[in-house]
């Protein structure tokens, strides 16, 4: 099946998902499913962390140290700020869930941990008070992925965020002379949506975080 078939079958089926997630409500994201204030169109791009939310919800070991987790946050951004502004908060968010976010958020706040102990971080967040430009900080990592999370002092952060890029960079730039596949679409794609969210995530950082001391 050609992957622009796909795309149609899954258009298909969402109305009669979404009237599923209406009846029952077991994961997070089948709460956005069912919202009649959330497009189809937004909903099309939560299904799939809906159908994640199966697999990582009743697997221990795939617990996620945030709260609200990487999935639920993607698609909240998604529903609240839109399928394009949404996902790179989702990929910026995916970068920071990484070794290092524990102790970045100890030193940015005594209050930073859910009775669960889970790390706190909500998608709305008020301006922190740093000495950080949020505009050179996206600029830098225009220009070098991870650069500008590095200069708002999470250098962690930065390191994963070029990673995040990279690895998909390379895997399309490796199936460049069949751009015309799934794969290739795949890849390219994966690596567009992490630039962009290293742009906006440098800017976030600056912006909203309390640089370490």
């Amino acid at each position: 099946m050609k992957p622009r078939t796909k795309i149609s079958v899954l258009f298909s089926l969402l109305p009669l998902i979404v009237l599923q997630a209406q009846e029952e409500k077991t994961y997070p994201a089948d709460t956005l499913l069912s919202k009649p204030s959330v497009s189809l169109a937004r909903k099309a791009f939560i299904l799939p962390i809906a159908g994640w939310q199966r697999i990582s919800y009743s697997t221990g070991g795939l617990n996620c140290q945030y709260y609200p987790s990487c999935s639920n946050y993607g698609a909240i951004s998604i529903a609240n700020h839109g399928i394009g502004v949404g996902t790179l908060m989702a990929a910026d968010r995916i970068t920071r869930c990484n070794p290092a976010a524990f102790d970045y958020h100890a030193q940015g706040s005594q209050d930073f941990l859910t009775a669960d102990f889970r790390i706190k971080d909500p998608v709305n967040l008020s301006a922190a008070d740093t000495d950080k430009s949020p505009l050179l900080a996206a600029v830098l990592s225009a220009l070098l992925p991870g650069s500008g999370r590095i200069y708002a002092g999470r250098t962690w952060d930065g390191i994963f965020g070029l990673i995040m890029f990279s690895m998909p960079a390379a895997s399309a730039y490796r199936m460049r002379d069949n751009t015309g596949s799934f794969g290739f679409m795949f890849y390219a794609s994966a690596a567009a949506v992490f630039y962009g969210g290293e742009i906006y995530g440098a800017w976030r950082t600056a912006k909203y975080y309390r640089n370490p001391e």
